[in-house]
């Protein structure tokens, strides 16, 4: 039985939290949150103790492994911290906003042989993973092109994008992943573009965009399209698709409900999708315990990790670039 604290508990901590300890072969060791009655609510919801410090639990012999889902500026140095008393750690992307800060982190901990496993956790949608294996066996012949279709039911408060680094780092880092892991191939080239088009004051104020299209290109030619909003009204949206010499493969979106009904005025009037990335991915969380505690237990390589975060944010470094300058930006010059 694995036992993983969990420090941070906003909203994201307190689901991983809950799958924790739903986990047949994990258990909750405990929580901390630097705002007390959050991590209070948690603790006692969950029955588990509440940490008083970071350096509480990482002192702790009753914490086995470590999840971080606290704020992003804290990532890098809880990876080092866990890294350096030998715990195992499961971090929510990014590692970080700044490359720099990021490369140093790496450097850091290259010696260590302690897992690490980044919250990419698209690549353990069923649907998703399917479209890779669909690519790996073959089934749709040589690859040529990928899509990727993310865009969220609406814009976040906007303290939170204040802070969140930028729609290229914060929410189109989990295409680059996702690109990457469909793709099978390190992205060589990068060309971007935004617009500001749902909250134009706020992204000018902001040197954001809140809708952006991105094109990857590997070195054997291979493609990938990446296209992003801040607001779909209609819901969230999450496609990804694959084509091959030989055909095509499809991961769609999730509705409430897989009903569709026809009438005198409509055919196949479908329910809403499903409202966000919880309730969206939320098979692909409760495996990501499982796959982190496979990872730890049997001494194994994670399905996502601390460079996929590298890598991935170089992509977004690189579409930053590529937006602003209206060019193609080679990857080896980033980073």
């Amino acid at each position: 039985m694995l036992k993983i604290a969990v420090i941070g508990t906003g909203r994201i901590g307190r689901m991983h939290a809950e799958n924790i300890a739903a986990h047949p072969r994990a258990a909750l060791a405990g929580v901390y949150d630097i705002h007390t009655p959050s991590a209070t609510e948690v603790a006692e919801k969950l029955e588990v103790p509440q940490f008083e410090s970071v350096e509480a639990v990482l002192a702790s012999p009753e914490v086995d492994a470590i999840l971080i889902a606290s704020s992003t500026a804290t990532h890098a140095d809880l990876i080092e911290a866990a890294v350096a008393v030998g715990k195992p750690v499961l971090c929510e992307k990014p590692i970080d906003l700044s490359l720099d800060r990021v490369n140093a982190c790496a450097a850091r901990i290259k010696d260590s042989n302690v897992p690490i496993m980044l919250g990419f956790v698209r690549r353990l949608d069923s649907g998703h993973a399917g479209v890779r294996e669909a690519i790996t066996s073959g089934r749709i012949g040589d690859l040529h092109q990928v899509i990727i279709t993310s865009r969220d039911p609406d814009m976040a408060p906007d303290a939170y994008m204040e802070v969140s680094g930028g729609i290229f780092r914060d929410m189109t880092i989990h295409d680059f992943d996702m690109a990457r892991f469909i793709l099978g191939e390190e992205v060589t080239e990068v060309a971007a573009t935004g617009s500001r088009l749902v909250k134009p004051e706020l992204m000018e104020k902001l040197d954001d965009y809140d809708t952006v299209t991105v094109v990857l290109k590997t070195a054997s030619g291979k493609q990938a399209i990446i296209n992003n909003s801040r607001r779909a009204v209609y819901g969230y949206d999450q496609r990804v698709e694959a084509f091959g010499s030989a055909g095509m493969a499809i991961s769609e979106n999730h509705a409430m409900t897989k009903v569709r009904l026809f009438g005198a005025d409509h055919t196949e009037s479908a329910p809403p999708l499903l409202n966000f990335f919880i309730e969206r991915y939320d098979p692909a969380f409760a495996a990501e315990i499982g796959a982190f505690v496979d990872a730890v237990e049997q001494g194994t390589q994670p399905p996502m990790t601390f460079e996929d975060g590298r890598q991935a944010l170089i992509l977004a470094e690189a579409a930053i670039k590529s937006a602003k300058e209206g060019r193609t930006i080679l990857t080896k010059d980033i980073g």
